[in-house]
């Protein structure tokens, strides 16, 4: 944990920042005045970032006996209808009521001038999440299988949940969701890029063509993977918690698992930017196949058009990466090293896994 102000992501004031090219992304006496007015601990804080980061940055702060966890967006200016901390929080709250495990929301800030951006305070949370190594207490076999079945078994619940009155229905309007998605990320694109990809616009056509019409409507996480579960930090293989639900709203629930399995890492497939826990390509894991017969067995949804969710997760992350990629090119993220241009091949990667999925789907109408 660091105790002193550190380089110019972290300063200890705005008065301090004002020489600085970019903001900030933490003040430490304007959080340390938020704190204090939320009777959050006392003295000096310690800190640390947490999470991959490549979007909202996540903070570990403590402070005396008390630590919270701190989220914010990234630095402005921000794309419209993005990175919204209030929104995120608000939905997390209103989950928690309905049994979903989410970390508890401390605060929520929504005044920009503190730290440039709105923010918010959640509970630290003791668990694990699993990304590039497998924690000790889930590698036997048995629990690799049982951490799959965990991750299919905690999105069945949440899909399971009633949208149709309450809190949660003013989260989204579900009908019409996949044509929206087609026609929001369409638009990001022509607006996040500088080169020319005729596949961009080839798969896009064909999920316009295909679309399917939605069996069910549910709370839609939108990018629910494992590296966005927490798990307990003893055997058995257990959620704790699902994090980032930047992207959540109310839509077609096949959604997110055409998302989960088209991004699973399995052994023998491709690798590609969404390759965010490679340790699932390790023997005892479900298979993609097996985590979408798990799921079909538990919520009786027709998955014949699965390949068509799935190629629309990949052609959405590749237009979601390419902004990423296009921000680095603009010296937007200067301590990028290697996720940002690695993204000059990654996004074609992307978009040739996503016309590999869309041949899947025409060959099984034929």
């Amino acid at each position: 944990m660091h105790t002193v102000p550190d380089g110019v992501e972290i300063v200890a004031s705005w008065e301090s920042a004002r020489h600085l090219d970019s903001p900030p992304l933490l003040v430490l006496d304007a959080v340390t005045g938020f704190l204090d007015a939320h009777g959050i601990g006392s003295g000096p804080l310690a800190w640390q970032r947490i999470g991959d980061g490549h979007s909202n940055v996540t903070y570990l702060i403590e402070r005396g006996s008390e630590s919270v966890v701190l989220r914010r967006g990234p630095r402005p200016p921000l794309p419209k209808s993005t990175h919204d901390m209030v929104r995120e929080a608000r939905i997390q709250r209103i989950l928690r009521e309905h049994g979903v495990p989410v970390p508890e929301i401390i605060a929520i800030c929504e005044d920009e001038a503190l730290l440039g951006v709105p923010f918010y305070l959640m509970s630290r949370l003791d668990g694990t999440v699993i990304t590039d190594t497998i924690p000790p207490h889930l590698s036997p076999s048995e629990q690799r299988r049982a951490t799959s079945e965990a991750v299919v078994d905690t999105l069945v619940a949440l899909h399971g949940i009633d949208v149709t009155g309450g809190e949660l229905a003013s989260l989204g309007r579900p009908e019409g969701y996949l044509r929206r998605q087609v026609d929001r990320f369409r638009g990001l694109w022509e607006v996040n890029t500088n080169r020319n990809l005729p596949a961009v616009e080839r798969i896009g056509d064909w999920l316009d063509r295909n679309l399917p019409r939605s069996q069910a409507a549910s709370v839609v996480h939108g990018d629910y993977r494992m590296g966005n579960l927490m798990f307990a930090p003893q055997a058995p293989a257990r959620v704790l918690a699902i994090l980032d639900w930047e992207m959540a709203t109310l839509g077609d629930p096949l959604a997110d698992l055409g998302y989960l399995t088209a991004t699973w890492s399995e052994a023998g497939s491709p690798a590609t930017p969404l390759e965010l826990t490679r340790v699932t390509r390790s023997p005892g894991y479900l298979t993609r196949r097996r985590l979408a017969e798990r799921y079909q067995s538990r919520t009786g949804l027709d998955l014949t058009p699965l390949p068509w969710y799935q190629t629309l997760a990949l052609w959405k992350a590749a237009i979601f990466c390419e902004a990423i990629y296009t921000r680095w090119q603009r010296g937007e993220r200067p301590h990028d090293m290697t996720f940002g241009p690695s993204l000059e091949t990654g996004v074609p990667r992307l978009l040739e896994r996503a016309g590999q999925y869309a041949d899947l789907t025409a060959a099984a109408r034929h």
